[in-house]
């Protein structure tokens, strides 16, 4: 099993955000979250990679708690097992489209510069490799973002709106690519989207409320 949450609650003081979490997704999948603006999804994300304290129970990354690990092993966990598309892309303004998309193996100690040119030709970016993200659209930006989540081959992809940016062809191309990543090379994906096309594509749908997920 690539990633378990169990029990797993968030509040802010005496605000719940959601509660009673469970979830397993196993290598190979792709789950769909869905669920109404302002649920929690975005902040569940943050819980599954480490990023935020859940206010109860724990995650495991393959068997590994991360509550029972210092911040220093988290980052290090999340280098090496998780690929992250973030809704604001979090981009490096200073860096070039191909060093953007890089990052992950440098940090490594791995670059790849031919993996690098695949991964931009993957996502029809092949000729804006050493553009400066200024020089991008809000949806060239996200197809960046995807090309840096993929490049070091994660154990587990978190997508948050990946394709929100994105036109109707270049949503499909990224779907493609998330499923290609996880049919082939036995990736886990979790998919929080708003779109009814994006979600039929997954394996399964889940939907999160103040209670937990419910099947879709």
């Amino acid at each position: 099993m690539i990633l378990q949450a169990q029990g797993l609650a968030k509040a802010y003081g005496d605000t719940p955000v959601f509660s009673g979490v469970d979830l397993q997704i196993r290598s190979g999948e792709l789950l769909a979250l869905v669920g109404e603006s302002g649920s929690g999804k975005s902040t569940l994300l943050n819980c599954l990679a480490g990023l935020d304290e859940p206010s109860q129970g724990r995650v495991l990354i393959e068997g590994a708690d991360l509550s029972a690990m210092n911040e220093a092993q988290r980052a290090l966990l999340r280098r090496a097992k998780l690929g992250f598309v973030f809704q604001a892309f979090h981009v490096l303004p200073h860096l070039s489209v191909a060093d953007n998309v890089g990052l992950p193996l440098l940090l490594l100690k791995q670059p790849d510069p031919a993996r690098v040119h695949a991964m931009l030709e993957a996502v029809g970016l092949g000729s804006l490799a050493q553009r400066m993200p200024r020089q991008l659209s809000g949806g060239q930006l996200q197809r960046v973002a995807i090309a840096r989540a993929l490049v070091h081959r994660p154990a587990l992809i978190l997508a948050d709106e990946p394709t929100g940016n994105l036109d109707a062809r270049h949503a499909r191309e990224v779907l493609d690519l998330l499923l290609a990543q996880v049919r082939e090379q036995g990736t886990a994906c979790l998919l929080v989207t708003h779109s009814e096309v994006a979600a039929a594509r997954a394996d399964r749908s889940l939907r999160l409320n103040e209670t937990g997920l419910q099947p879709c």
